[in-house]
């Protein structure tokens, strides 16, 4: 999922079979991560938007479902509602990115790629694993993802993307949930 090469050395990595791609900002669509870690039989899901700089990639919009090496991958809508550039314009404008839920046997995960506590996440059903960012001011603060958290229960939240936010935020708000388990990850 959006590999990137600031934040780990992909060369020592093994081959992807499935990369999956959010969108077309640099920290997610990074064709130096991308080449490190695609061979010419690895697949490539991403955006329409990211078409354009990758070739030979699988196409997925807003609501499309595709089996692929035998995962079932959900493309989901990502998008801010809240957080703007000075100009006005969303860092993230409704229908060009994706989430996406990938279904693993019986396990369902969410990731979420950048965006904010979006309407349509009241539709999500199920989720045992998600993935959702806190990265202020471009996604979600800890009160947005602690908001869709409780919209959606996911048995296990792993706040990601996150930057400088301070996590200890979200443990707060979600204290006491007995239905999340929140769990943070050191990142470098």
């Amino acid at each position: 999922m959006d590999p990137y090469s600031d934040v780990g050395d992909y060369s020592k990595l093994p081959k992807a079979d499935i990369i999956l791609l959010t969108h077309e900002h640099r920290d997610h669509l990074d064709l130096k991560a991308l080449n490190l870690v695609r061979t010419e039989k690895t697949l490539v899901v991403l955006t329409s938007t990211c078409a354009k700089q990758v070739e030979g990639g699988m196409v997925m919009n807003h609501g499309d479902i595709k089996s692929i090496e035998g995962l079932k991958i959900e493309a989901f809508p990502a998008y801010n509602i809240v957080h703007k550039r000075d100009d006005g314009q969303p860092f993230h404008p409704k229908g060009i990115g994706n989430g996406y839920i990938i279904t693993f046997g019986d396990k369902r995960v969410y990731v979420a790629g950048d965006t904010e506590n979006i309407p349509e996440m009241k539709g999500l059903k199920e989720i045992d694993i998600a993935f959702l960012p806190m990265n202020l001011p471009y996604t979600m603060t800890p009160e947005m993802v602690a908001d869709a958290a409780r919209i959606f229960n996911p048995k296990i939240l792993y706040p990601y993307h996150y930057g400088e936010t301070d996590t200890s935020r979200l443990l707060s708000l979600l204290k006491g949930s007995n239905k999340i388990e929140v769990r943070i990850r050191k990142m470098k």
